[in-house]
């Protein structure tokens, strides 16, 4: 398996060395990459094309198998050194668990292994763990509505077809009745899921595993069309059991099978934004720690840029929505937080480079600050930290009333760096630093 991280080159000039920053692959692999790029093209991008034997990725971290055998992993980029790819992955690994809105459990030694194992083949992990509580506690049965000839009376006798039940066959009965059955939407999709690890994973457990759980789910078929029902997963008091691994399969069946897949490349493409993940990790790290009294909201979107009244109009029409990522909610005032996935350089603060922070991010908090705050206050743009930013930078003073902090965010412990900030933010009053590599609750 090839190992890169984000921004990595792609070639295939065998001459080259590979590395975290360089990934080397055969032509039939570069000319798959190509096409998956093309057809992503219209969404997001995923890769730059900057030759005809070279590609350039973007900020999509994840996995790719190729339709010749051939594995990419594609880390995070968490330092603007060589990097670690055990760390790099278990921040990966912790940032989509927040994602998708799990609560980790506690960590044993069969899940601090998991850490080493390639991203899909840890999410196969992750579903098979889950999949096995569920058993454990039983799978739900429902009533199932069926329609049947029968020679003998069982249920509801349906007279209007027994009417015309033609004669050799008036000893049999049309009847309708119900039967408990385990095949029902959830269990389907299940079995898909399971299906699809036992095609695509490497690992000799997680295969056994998932050949062991498809034989004891014989009779319950597989859902032909996932991604056409997978919304009609119920949930409620009933169906809490399967609440733990409902995320694990939906993301199985929404991104590592390549027949649910969009276009007609059979490989495997698991991909994930960096800068969403990294938003959603802030933010569920940041709520366990808001003080009483404070909301911390995500994506707002009630403020616009501009208000215009076109020609002929009577109403004001609002132009340009203004989304940060988030914002604190007291009783008596606003502050905005916007967290960038980018690697700044607190040693570099001259008036050329301003420690590599983009001039459209400041322009961005600019309107935020008029629209949210009313032009007053502090606001936070939060980057993550690495071994050149490690400290909070000065303030920045837009006026004499409105002012932004530069905060990074350490991934390691999921908690804000502290500094002179703490005291203008109604968050971690009470910091508790996680140890280490320990996992959010």
């Amino acid at each position: 398996m090839i190992q890169v991280r984000e921004y990595a080159r792609i070639t295939t000039d065998s001459s080259s060395s590979s590395s975290l920053d360089c990934g080397v692959v055969s032509e039939a692999t570069f000319a798959w990459l190509q096409d998956l790029a093309a057809d992503w093209q219209k969404v997001a991008p995923i890769a730059l094309i900057d030759g005809r034997r070279s590609m350039k990725l973007g900020s999509y971290v994840g996995f790719l198998q190729s339709p010749a055998g051939e594995s990419i992993e594609i880390l995070p980029k968490t330092g603007l050194g060589a990097g670690n790819p055990e760390a790099s992955r278990r921040i990966l690994q912790r940032m989509l668990e927040a994602s998708l809105s799990i609560k980790p459990r506690t960590a044993g030694a069969a899940e601090l292994l998991r850490i080493c194992e390639p991203l899909h083949e840890w999410i196969f992990s992750q579903f098979i763990a889950e999949f096995k509580r569920l058993m454990s506690l039983g799978l739900r049965f429902d009533y199932q509505r069926v329609n049947e000839e029968s020679s003998f009376i069982r249920g509801q006798l349906r007279l209007e077809q027994q009417q015309r039940q033609p004669p050799g066959r008036q000893h049999l009965f049309h009847i309708r009745h119900d039967i408990y059955t385990p095949d029902r939407l959830e269990n389907r999709l299940l079995k898909t899921a399971l299906n699809c690890v036992l095609s695509h994973s490497k690992s000799s457990e997680n295969w056994r595993l998932a050949n062991e759980f498809l034989h004891l789910m014989e009779e319950i078929p597989i859902e032909p069309a996932p991604l056409r029902v997978v919304a009609r997963w119920q949930s409620g008091k009933l169906m809490q059991t399967y609440d733990a691994v409902r995320p694990w399969c939906e993301l199985i069946l929404e991104k590592l099978n390549p027949n649910f897949q969009q276009g007609s490349h059979q490989g495997i493409s698991l991909l994930f934004p960096m800068e969403r993940l990294f938003e959603k990790y802030v933010e569920v790290s940041l709520r366990r720690r808001t003080s009483t009294g404070i909301h911390l909201k995500p994506q707002v979107s009630s403020e616009f840029l501009l208000e215009h009244i076109a020609n002929g109009a009577e109403n004001r029409n609002k132009l340009f929505q203004l989304k940060p990522d988030l914002l604190l909610k007291t009783a008596t005032k606003n502050q905005v937080l916007d967290a960038k996935w980018k690697l700044l350089d607190e040693s570099m603060g001259n008036a050329e480079i301003k420690y590599n922070i983009a001039q459209s991010d400041l322009y961005q908090m600019f309107a935020y600050g008029h629209k949210y705050q009313n032009g007053d206050g502090h606001m936070m743009l939060i980057y993550p930290r690495h071994e050149c930013f490690s400290t909070p930078l000065p303030v920045f003073w837009y006026s004499d009333s409105l002012a932004v902090w530069v905060v990074p965010f350490c991934l390691e412990t999921s908690s804000l760096v502290p500094g002179a900030w703490q005291q203008h933010f109604g968050i971690l009053g009470n910091e508790r630093i996680l140890a280490s590599g320990m996992q959010y609750e």
